[in-house]
């Protein structure tokens, strides 16, 4: 395993980077949304962003948080050929987005939709979890240009204070990755609760059979980071309430936690989650 050296002048090289063809980078990050955080607003921390992914290249990006105008400015800042899918969660522009950005010279949409976390998924900003704030999945069926195969990204952010909103989130994310079957699924977002012990994950991965790409990485490129950092260097060895799932057929090669800082700005309170994955030859 080999740890590349960070500095407060941001990374020297990418941790993972444009990926060749016949594999897939993918990235889930929670990029704050608009708030008045003292030191941290947003037109403060959007160049640092706009670095990050121009060093990495994700060629898929799942998104939490992130309001219209910020999803239109990360589009803006984005290197040409990059487009996204979204919707806000209070529908259309409104309220956070779930949204997936994508590299289209490396893959293209074929069908997308947007569901609510709730008893009624069709029914926009619905909420009967016991959260109060609406909570949502975007997914996107790719295609891969070189290749044609096809697979489906899902993305989404589980409620922050009901756990029984979590927990049933969980098992209707698990019903929509069936529904997506036999394609391969990546599920993106930030979970709000910790890899390994919480329900959510025991849900999906041990219940649902998805892998978490993390540990089962043949190479992890940074130590084990906590993903929320609260625009600090996150703790090594704390809680990843962000994770990259996949269904089993998906071979993750490397892996990554991000904790990229220019001039020691953070470009969010989290910090991204990385994979470079292999999918099933047709």
């Amino acid at each position: 395993m080999t740890h590349h050296e960070m500095s407060s002048a941001g990374l020297d090289e990418p941790l993972i980077g444009p990926a060749e063809h016949g594999r897939v980078h993918v990235m889930t990050y929670n990029v704050r949304y608009a708030a008045d955080d003292p030191g941290h607003l947003w037109e403060e921390r959007r160049p640092v962003l706009a670095q990050l992914l121009d060093v990495e290249r994700p060629c898929v990006i799942g998104t939490q948080e992130g309001l219209f105008g910020q999803v239109a400015d990360i589009a803006a800042d984005l290197p040409s050929g990059y487009e996204w899918i979204g919707q806000g969660r209070e529908g259309g522009s409104h309220g956070e987005y779930a949204a997936v950005f994508f590299d289209t010279r490396r893959v293209l949409p074929r069908e997308y939709d947007h569901v609510w976390l709730s008893e009624t998924p069709g029914v926009v900003g619905s909420t009967t979890f016991g959260n109060l704030i609406p909570r949502m999945a975007t997914w996107v069926r790719f295609s891969d240009v070189a290749t044609a195969g096809e697979f489906v990204v899902v993305n989404t952010h589980l409620d922050h204070a009901s756990a029984d909103a979590r927990r049933r989130g969980a098992a209707q994310l698990a019903d929509l990755v069936e529904s997506m079957r036999p394609a391969p699924v990546i599920v993106t977002g930030d979970f709000n609760a910790a890899a390994e012990t919480s329900e959510p994950y025991l849900r999906l991965v041990a219940g649902a059979g998805l892998v978490d790409t993390w540990l089962k990485a043949a190479e992890r490129r940074t130590p084990a980071y906590a993903t929320f950092g609260g625009y600090a260097m996150p703790k090594v060895g704390g809680e990843r309430i962000d994770w990259i799932l996949t269904t089993p057929e998906v071979t993750p090669d490397v892996a990554a936690i991000n904790p990229f800082r220019s001039e020691g700005r953070f470009p969010s309170d989290h910090v991204p989650v990385q994979a470079l994955l292999r999918l099933p030859s047709r």
